[in-house]
Formats: C-alpha cells, sequence, structure tokens
C-alpha cells in the first residue's frame, strides 16, 4: 500500500510539473488540467489527514489536551478537509469528468 501510495504521488508531481510548463507557454488552463489539479489537491490534503491521524493514536490521550501543541495542529488539518480545498466532493466532479459526464467546474 505504502509503495503505490509513494507512486502515485510521484505520478501528480510529474503531472503537476508538466501543466506547470504547458501553463507558463501556452497561458491557458484546460478542464483537463484544472481537474488534474484539483485531484492531486485534494488527494495530498487527505493523505496528510490521515497521517495526522495516526500521530494523533500514536500520542495518546493528551494530545488533545490544549496544553499540547499538537492539539492545534490536529484540529487544523481536520478543518483543513471540510474547507474548499479538501472536501471529498472533488473526488465526485473528478470522476464525472473522467467518465464524460457535465461536472460542476464552478471549483476547479
Amino acid at each position: 500500500m505504502k509503495r503505490a501510495s509513494d507512486q502515485l504521488a510521484c505520478c501528480w508531481l510529474e503531472s503537476l510539473e508538466t501543466i506547470w510548463r504547458e501553463v507558463g507557454s501556452q497561458a491557458v488552463l484546460s478542464l483537463d488540467q484544472r481537474v488534474t489539479i484539483r485531484l492531486a489537491a485534494t488527494n495530498a490534503i487527505q493523505n496528510s489527514k490521515d497521517v495526522v491521524d495516526v500521530v494523533y493514536h500514536a500520542a495518546g490521550g493528551t494530545s488533545v489536551f490544549q496544553s499540547n501543541s499538537f492539539e492545534r495542529r490536529f484540529r487544523d488539518m481536520h478543518t483543513v478537509t471540510q474547507q474548499l480545498q479538501g472536501r471529498l466532493s472533488h473526488f465526485e466532479t473528478v470522476g464525472q469528468h473522467l467518465m464524460g459526464l457535465e461536472p460542476d467546474t464552478s471549483w476547479l
């Protein structure tokens, strides 16, 4: 699982580097590129939350106290997943696009 996750992260990085070069030379961001960026960003945010959750469980009960510096980071990471950039509904939008359906592109 870890290896597959690492390979996926590498693919996202390569895709984003390609998009950066193309947009830099063409000054246009296509729908496919916007979908790729949204998918990479949402995936990174959700994976980061998973890492924070592992650390939370490893730290034990004291990790939730305000006196513990991790408490704020835990709260911040979970808040980001609920805000615009990290919403799980982005996966649905990307899936619609990949299946040739008409996605809501207002957040891409």
